[in-house]
């Protein structure tokens, strides 16, 4: 994308206000690297469960190997929400919105989080009941419940810390001058 000398993008009239960033891309991007959290620390490094691992058991190869292979896709899949979200963050900045500040942007990314630790917590941990957070005891809901605390504080302080960032670019769109 070319400038004008206004500082501009080309082919937008100088005297247009940019349009505010999108919060799209940077709850995408939360969601994505939300569930990156959840399979690295959780799936991985602690082992506490798999993707599937109340519905197949670990404790045998072939249910490992399963395991193993849902958390892939599982992987996968948040791979393509980070990947979404870097590619809807680009096409919003190429019409000229404003950039992000970083509050604006990081409490996206934690409202993201948040958001995908709601869902994950209700659909997976509850409704279809694949795993809980902790598979490796035997009463789990405690666990459970701290996890969905969890989304609700993250998505709660996001929301929080995105609104201040929000307010400081709506000051510095509004004291600018016309470009």
């Amino acid at each position: 994308m070319t400038y004008s000398a206004t500082g501009s993008p080309a082919g937008l009239p100088s005297d247009t206000t940019p349009e505010p960033p999108s919060r799209g891309p940077g709850i995408l991007l939360g969601l994505g690297l939300g569930g990156f959290v959840d399979g690295i620390v959780l799936h991985q490094i602690l082992q506490w469960h798999h993707m599937v691992s109340d519905v197949e058991p670990v404790d045998t190869v072939a249910g490992l190997e399963v395991n193993t292979l849902a958390d892939g896709f599982f992987h996968l899949g948040t791979w393509f929400l980070v990947v979404g979200g870097l590619v809807a963050l680009i096409a919003t900045w190429r019409q000229g919105r404003m950039a992000p500040s970083w509050s604006f942007q990081l409490g996206l990314l934690v409202m993201g989080w948040g958001i995908f630790n709601l869902v994950e917590g209700l659909v997976n941990h509850q409704l279809l009941g694949v795993h809980h957070v902790r598979d490796d005891l035997g009463a789990p809901l405690s666990w459970d419940l701290g996890f969905l605390a969890s989304g609700v504080l993250l998505t709660a302080l996001g929301w929080l810390w995105h609104r201040r960032g929000a307010a400081a670019l709506e000051k510095t769109r509004d004291a600018s001058p016309e470009m």
